[in-house]
C-alpha cells in the first residue's frame, strides 16, 4: 500500500492510501478517522483486530485522524458504537454541503471542509478534549490503569466508563494497542524485533509476538515489510 501523511491547517493529521493489491489489512491504531472512501463519507471506528478489506488496485482513500475525545465530541454518541465498524456519516449525523465536485478537485482539502464545519456545529468542549487528550498519552506511556486513574483523579471503574466513551474501549486495551504500535513502527524502522520488543514495554520478544497474533493474526516478522 501506498501511505503518505501530513499536518492539516487545522492541525490534525490527514492522510492518503492507494492500494497495491486486492486486500487490505488495516491494523489497529487507537485512533477513529474520517475517510472519503468510493465517493462516501465515512468514519472509521476504533479497531480492536486487523480488518480485512477488498479493494482494487490503485484505489485512493484519503482520511483525517481524528484527535483523542473528538470523534465523540462531533458526532454526539458513545464510540463505543463505532468500535470495529465503518459507518457511513449520514447515519450517524448531518454532514455537511460539500459540493461533490470538491472531493474530486482536492480531497484532501474538502475532508477537511467537512471536519472543520463539524466543529462549527457541535462545538466541543475544549477542557473534555484535553482530558481525553492527556488520559491518551497515559496510555501511550504504558500507565496501568490504577496509576493512569489517579493520575486523572478517577476511579479505575470511572476511567473504564470514560476510555469506552471516547476511545471505544477500555484503557488497558488502549494502552495495548499504542504498545503494539510503538513495537511495529521500530520494527518497520530496522529495529530488531527483540530489541523493538523491549523498547516498547514488552517482558520479551514472545510476549510481543503473542499480542502481535491477538491483535493481527499474523507474526511481527509478518508485518516488518508491511
Amino acid at each position: 500500500m501506498g501511505y503518505s501523511e501530513w499536518r492539516c491547517a487545522t492541525g490534525a493529521v490527514g492522510w492518503r492510501a492507494v492500494a497495491e493489491g486486492s486486500e487490505l489489512r488495516v491494523a489497529p491504531d487507537g485512533a477513529l478517522d474520517l475517510m472519503w472512501f468510493r465517493e462516501r463519507l465515512v468514519v472509521a471506528g476504533p479497531d480492536t483486530r486487523s480488518m480485512l478489506f477488498d479493494t482494487r488496485p490503485g484505489e485512493t482513500t484519503w482520511g483525517i485522524r481524528l484527535d483523542p475525545g473528538v470523534a465523540h465530541a462531533l458526532l454526539g454518541l458513545p464510540v463505543e458504537e463505532l468500535t470495529d465498524r465503518r459507518v457511513e456519516l449520514a447515519e450517524l449525523t448531518h454532514p455537511p454541503r460539500v459540493p461533490g465536485h470538491a472531493f474530486d478537485e482536492d480531497a484532501a482539502g474538502a475532508l477537511e471542509q467537512v471536519l472543520v464545519a463539524l466543529w462549527a456545529t457541535s462545538d466541543p468542549d475544549r477542557a473534555a478534549l484535553r482530558h481525553a487528550a492527556s488520559v491518551d498519552r497515559a496510555a501511550r506511556a504504558g500507565l496501568p490503569v490504577a496509576a493512569s486513574a489517579e493520575l486523572h483523579e478517577m476511579s479505575p471503574r470511572s476511567l473504564q466508563r470514560l476510555c469506552r466513551r471516547v476511545f471505544g474501549y477500555g484503557p488497558k486495551t488502549l494502552m495495548e494497542i499504542h504498545r503494539f504500535q510503538r513495537a511495529l513502527r521500530l520494527v518497520r524502522g530496522g529495529t530488531s524485533l527483540s530489541t523493538a520488543a523491549a523498547m516498547a514495554g514488552y517482558f520479551d520478544q514472545a510476549h510481543f509476538a503473542r499480542e502481535c497474533r491477538r491483535l493481527t493474526g499474523q507474526a511481527p516478522s509478518d508485518l516488518a515489510v508491511a
